[in-house]
This record gives C-alpha cells, sequence and structure tokens, in this order.
C-alpha cells in the first residue's frame, strides 16, 4: 500500500471516528435540549380574548354587546401565488388587489398580516367559496363590539376602536369592569404548521367581563333623542342637548346631544358630533340660575319671600345701569322669578354681597365636576372670590360671569325639587347584573326642605302659568320650569353677542312631589332672531317631560326606589 492511500486511509478512519463521537455526543449528552427544542417548535400559545360585558338599560334593554365575527389574514411567507389570492379576494371585498399585492410582497418575511378585519356574514361566506390556495392564508375569530340600537345614547355609551380599545364614554371610564381578563390555551402543530392537538389540560379559560346595568331608561332615551330631532329640523342651531333626571336619587334616564354619531362607525362621525355638550360644554346659565340663588337668599334669612323690590324697567348700580324688558313694578320674590327681573336679581345680589354669593354658588356645586361616571367631564367656570368686583354683584345673580355644564345646572335644580339635597347624578346602577344593589347616593344638604318645596310647587309654578316658560306647560299636571336666553360672549369684541345665544329650559313634575326634571340646551339657533329659551327650548323640554312621565307610569318602580322605600321601612321608628 503507497504512502499516499495509507495517509487517505487514515484520514478517512479518522472522519468517521470524529462523526460517530459527534453523534454519540449529541444523542447522550444534547438529547433533551434538542428535543425540548423540537417541542417548543410544535407548541404556541393562543390567547382566548375574554369577551366585553354587556350595557344594558336599567330594564335590561341590551344597549352594548358583543358578538363574534371572522377576519381574514395572510401569511406573507407561505402564500405562494399572492397576484392570483388578491385578484380573487378583491372581488369579495371591494379591495384594491394591486395594493393587497404590494403590501403582501413588502412583508414576504412576515409570517401574519391582516387582509380585512370585522367581516360581516355574508363576506366570510363569500371567501370561503373562492378557489384559494390550501396555506398561506385563515379566517380568525375575533370579537366584534355591537350597538344593537345603533345612535341611541351614543355620547353615552362611547365606543371603540377596531382593537377594541375604548375610546370614549362609559366603554372608556368602565373599561376595568368591562374588559375581562384574556385567557390561554396551547395549541401542536405539525411541521407544515397545521395545528394537530389542542392541550386542554392547560387551557386557561377567559374570565369574560362584567355586565353594566344603567340608570338610563332606553324607551325615555328614544323618546328625548326624537324630540331633539324635531328641534334640530326647526331650529337649526349648533348643537342641542337634553338630559332627564330623577331628582330623588340623580339617576340620569335620559342623555342624548345632537349632532350625534353610530358607535359601530365611527369613522363616518360628522364634525362636532364627538362631543357631548351636557358634561364637557360650559355656558353662562342666564336666568335659569335665578331660583337657585334667591332659595339660597331665603334659607340663609338674607331676604324673605315677601319682601319687595322696586323693578320699574332701570336700575342705577354704581356706574352700571341694568334694564328689564319693561317695568314690572314692585315685585315680591315670586314676582322676581316669574318675569325673570334682571334688576330684582341684582338687588338680592346687593342684599348678599359677593362673598355670599360666591358661598352660593359654591353650594350648588358651580365650579367643580359632579363626579358623573363619563370622562372628561368639565368643571364649568367660577373665578375666584378676589376677582369678583362691584359688576359681579348684580351679574352673577341674573346668570353672567360664571359658566356651567348642563348637567350642573340640573343637578342644582334636582336640589330645589327633592327638599335641598345636591345629589351627584350618575348613569350607573350596578356594575354587575348578579348584584341587586344600586350604588350609594352621595348627597349633601344646601337648603331646607320648607324652601326648596315652596320654589318648586310655589314661584317656579308661576312661570309655566304666567310667565316665561307657559310653552312647558301640560294638561293636567302641575308643571314647575325655567327658562334662560343667554347672550354669548364674544371673546374677540370683548362684550356680549347680540347674535349668538344659549336657549334654554328645565322643567319638572309634578309640582307637589317632583318626580322627574327635564332640561334642553339650543346652541345659536340660526332660523329665527328671538331664541327665546321659552320658545325654543320649552316646548321640546315639555314634550320629552310629559313623555317621561307617561313611561314612568307603565313601567315597575325602580330599584333605586324600591330599595330607598325597603330601607325606611327597616329603620327604628
Amino acid at each position: 500500500m503507497s504512502r499516499r492511500l495509507q495517509l487517505l486511509t487514515v484520514s478517512l478512519l479518522l472522519l468517521w471516528v470524529t462523526i460517530a463521537g459527534r453523534l454519540t455526543y449529541l444523542q447522550l449528552k444534547q438529547h433533551q435540549a434538542f428535543s425540548t427544542h423540537a417541542i417548543e417548535q410544535q407548541i404556541f400559545q393562543e390567547r382566548i380574548p375574554a369577551r366585553l360585558g354587556d350595557i344594558v338599560d336599567c330594564n335590561g334593554h341590551l344597549l352594548a354587546t358583543s358578538s363574534t365575527c371572522l377576519s381574514l389574514y395572510v401569511d406573507p411567507s407561505r402564500l405562494v401565488d399572492p397576484t392570483t389570492f388578491a385578484r380573487n379576494v378583491a372581488t369579495v371585498l371591494n379591495l384594491d388587489s394591486a395594493k393587497l399585492v404590494s403590501r403582501i410582497e413588502e412583508q414576504r418575511s412576515r409570517q401574519f398580516i391582516w387582509v380585512q378585519r370585522r367581516l360581516a356574514d355574508d363576506q366570510a361566506d363569500a371567501v370561503l367559496s373562492l378557489d384559494l390556495p390550501s396555506q398561506g392564508w385563515g379566517l380568525r375569530q375575533e370579537l366584534r363590539r355591537v350597538y344593537p340600537h345603533h345612535e341611541l345614547a351614543a355620547h353615552v355609551l362611547g365606543w371603540r376602536n377596531i382593537d377594541g380599545d375604548p375610546q370614549a364614554g362609559l366603554e372608556k371610564s368602565l373599561n376595568e369592569s368591562l374588559q375581562g381578563v384574556d385567557g390561554q390555551r396551547t395549541l401542536v402543530r405539525d411541521a407544515r404548521g397545521y395545528v394537530i392537538e389542542v392541550l386542554e389540560e392547560v387551557t386557561q379559560p377567559p374570565q369574560h367581563g362584567s355586565t353594566v346595568v344603567l340608570t338610563l331608561d332606553a324607551d325615555i332615551q328614544r323618546a328625548a333623542e326624537d324630540r331633539l330631532d324635531d328641534l334640530i329640523d326647526e331650529w337649526k342651531p349648533r348643537s342641542a342637548s337634553a338630559v332627564v333626571l330623577d331628582p330623588l336619587t340623580g339617576d340620569v334616564l335620559a342623555m342624548a346631544s345632537r349632532p350625534t354619531f353610530d358607535p359601530a362607525n365611527p369613522s363616518a362621525v360628522p364634525t362636532g358630533a364627538w362631543t357631548n355638550p351636557i358634561v364637557s360644554s360650559a355656558f353662562e346659565p342666564g336666568s335659569t340660575i335665578k331660583p337657585c340663588l334667591a332659595a339660597w337668599a331665603i334659607d340663609r334669612r338674607i331676604i324673605a319671600r315677601d319682601d319687595k323690590f322696586s323693578c320699574m324697567g332701570t336700575y342705577q348700580m354704581g356706574r352700571r345701569v341694568l334694564h328689564d324688558h319693561r317695568s314690572l313694578g314692585t315685585l315680591d320674590i315670586t314676582g322676581i322669578i316669574t318675569h325673570s327681573s334682571n334688576i330684582g336679581m341684582a338687588q338680592i345680589g346687593q342684599r348678599l354681597g359677593n362673598d355670599r354669593l360666591f358661598a352660593a354658588v359654591r353650594a350648588f356645586g358651580f365650579g367643580r365636576k359632579t363626579g358623573i361616571e363619563l370622562p372628561g367631564e368639565a368643571a364649568g367656570i367660577v373665578r375666584p372670590l378676589h376677582r369678583w368686583d362691584d359688576y359681579s354683584t348684580g351679574s352673577v345673580p341674573m346668570g353672567q360671569e360664571i359658566a356651567l355644564t348642563p348637567l350642573q345646572m340640573i343637578a342644582a335644580h334636582a336640589a330645589l325639587a327633592n327638599g335641598g339635597r345636591l345629589l351627584t347624578p350618575h348613569l350607573v346602577l350596578r356594575l354587575t347584573e348578579t348584584d341587586r344593589q344600586p350604588r350609594d347616593l352621595l348627597a349633601t344638604s344646601i337648603l331646607g326642605e320648607d324652601v326648596s318645596r315652596w320654589m318648586t310647587s310655589g314661584p317656579l309654578v308661576e312661570v309655566v302659568k304666567r310667565g316665561t316658560a307657559k310653552r312647558a306647560a301640560i294638561d293636567g299636571i302641575k308643571v314647575f320650569a325655567k327658562t334662560g336666553t343667554a347672550q354669548k360672549f364674544d371673546m374677540e369684541s370683548g362684550s356680549y353677542s347680540d347674535t349668538r345665544y344659549v336657549s334654554s329650559c328645565i322643567c319638572g313634575a309634578p309640582a307637589d312631589a317632583p318626580r322627574v326634571l327635564v332640561l334642553v340646551t339650543v346652541d345659536e339657533v340660526t332660523t329665527t332672531d328671538e331664541p327665546a329659551g321659552g320658545k325654543v327650548a320649552a316646548p321640546a323640554a315639555s314634550d320629552i317631560l310629559k313623555a317621561a312621565l307617561d313611561l314612568l307610569k307603565t313601567s315597575p318602580p325602580s330599584l333605586r326606589l324600591l330599595q330607598m322605600a325597603a330601607d325606611d321601612f327597616s329603620s327604628p321608628q
């Protein structure tokens, strides 16, 4: 044997020995590591999304829920013929096939991209009927938020984006209760990527979100929204809103604003529709504040109900001359409220002085958030006392120099209607459907019951009988009301506008035992030069009030009232 052949033979033997040794090492020493790696490639975790909790009204009517749907995806790394796939899919999903091909080609290294999410049932069926390749695409089940009544209570409910993230309303503020906790399951797939087994023993089921029960009454909500639509058609304002409140409990029975939107289709929202002016927009209240401040002054014995004030059409107040719409003669408190005399209220302001006037404003909750469950609530505007002057003494009692949200205004009038308790308005009755206990009432006593009852059953009834709220009357029902027509302050000119107004009316009934309050606010009417609250807002407020009273007659007592009755019965005498 030649030397060259010997060297070759030895080299080959050494190579085989090395290979055999390596294989032995891998088999004996690295077997577990490679087995574990192989198993890890076969096993993967899949999230099981928790179902968002439902939102229902006080009678159990469904306002927001979740349903399953299918979404189409592709695996660009495994899709053999993107052009044919895109052409076929585009025909049933109304997509641009060229753009879809471009997306797939640009992301060839990825294993997952969405083609279209939240397919309608007929779209999913159409995709499944196509002659598509056997691999590189699929349909994944997702949850879709559904609002069965479309635009109903949209500003209260809010909406979620396509990923289910809350963007507004109760969907956002109550997300912690609604979202639940996702589960997880372990799947085994073969070398081609197909799932061959679900390891049930290590599956963690999701904890679905809680059902939230609202104080809203869907029937009253619809009545309010329908009447707002009529108001919009008639007066063509910039915006309008209505809120219906139970003054005994602070429960919001309806809350509606226009313009509005469909929370299931947020991409088509018209300009300005996002805003819920009831909680986020502050305006000067005008005359609607007058009963509150007058009642507070009477309760503190600063004035008496039968005190007389000269209201002769003009009134010199320092360097300022105030005017009423006409000479009203000598008026008591009932007359001042009935005829909405600015001169009379300015004299009450002088009796109070700025210190006590400021205290009254703060006592009714103005200048701070009410605490309702909605996000984005504004506190309104009440300047610090040290910035008040002699103008403030006359302006604040007639509803100028401060700005309130509609919710603050109706909460203040609820204190007049319920015997003097300032309540925190609520939209949430229970945070779970199985919880039979309503949420606690938060109330502060700010007026004596005698004074507050007198204001609603006396002066505010006269406002309907012979004052500015005649159009708020309802046949056979004793209604109390107050209207407001507030000039909007023009920041550019530094003065009040002669063409831009906020018209409002707040009314309630029955006057002797109030059960419902309604506030309608209309911003910048465009179809009349006389946008008085009694003309623009009062008819709508009255219609909503009547509808609410009629609907409550045919409804069982609310859970809140039943609980209050039970508490009264069980309390020691």
